[in-house]
C-alpha cells in the first residue's frame, strides 16, 4: 500500500470516527431534548440517527463495502428489531432493563418508526458515499 493510499484510509477512518461521535451526540440529545416538538424528537427523530450510527459503525470496519449494501443490512436489522418489540420474552426484558438496552432494542413497537428508519437509510447512503469517495479518489 502506498503512503498516499494509507493516508487516505487514515483520513477516512478519522472522519468516520468523527461522524460517529457527532451522530451519537445528536442521538442522545434527541432522547433527552425537552421543548417544542419534544414527543416527536424524543420518539421518532432518534430513529434516523440510529440507522446512520450503525451504518457508520459498519463502514468503520468495512470501508470497502458498498454504502447501499451496508445501509440495506442495517435497515433490515433495524426493522426486525422494531417488530421484535412486539414480543416480550424474559431475556429481552432483562436486556431492555438498562438504558443502553432500551436505546439499542427499544421498548415498544411503533410502525411509524419505520418511516424514520428509511429516512436514516437514505441519509446514511449519501453520508457513506461521501466518506468512501475519500478512499477511492485519485492520488495526486
Amino acid at each position: 500500500m502506498t503512503n498516499q493510499l494509507l493516508l487516505k484510509l487514515i483520513k477516512t477512518r478519522l472522519l468516520t470516527l468523527l461522524s460517529i461521535l457527532i451522530i451519537t451526540l445528536l442521538g442522545f440529545y434527541s432522547k433527552f431534548y425537552s421543548g417544542k416538538e419534544e414527543v416527536w424528537i424524543n420518539h421518532h427523530l432518534g430513529g434516523i440517527f440510529y440507522v446512520i450510527f450503525w451504518c457508520l459503525i459498519v463502514f468503520l470496519f468495512f470501508p470497502e463495502a458498498k454504502p447501499v449494501i451496508i445501509a440495506g443490512w442495517v435497515l433490515s436489522i433495524t426493522v426486525l428489531l422494531e417488530f421484535l418489540q412486539l414480543y416480550h420474552p424474559k431475556f429481552l426484558g432483562l436486556l431492555r432493563g438498562s438504558f443502553i438496552g432500551k436505546t439499542i432494542l427499544g421498548t415498544s413497537f411503533n410502525l411509524i418508526d419505520i418511516i424514520f428508519y428509511i429516512i436514516g437509510w437514505g441519509i446514511a447512503i449519501i453520508w457513506l458515499k461521501k466518506l468512501s469517495k475519500l478512499n477511492y479518489s485519485k492520488c495526486k
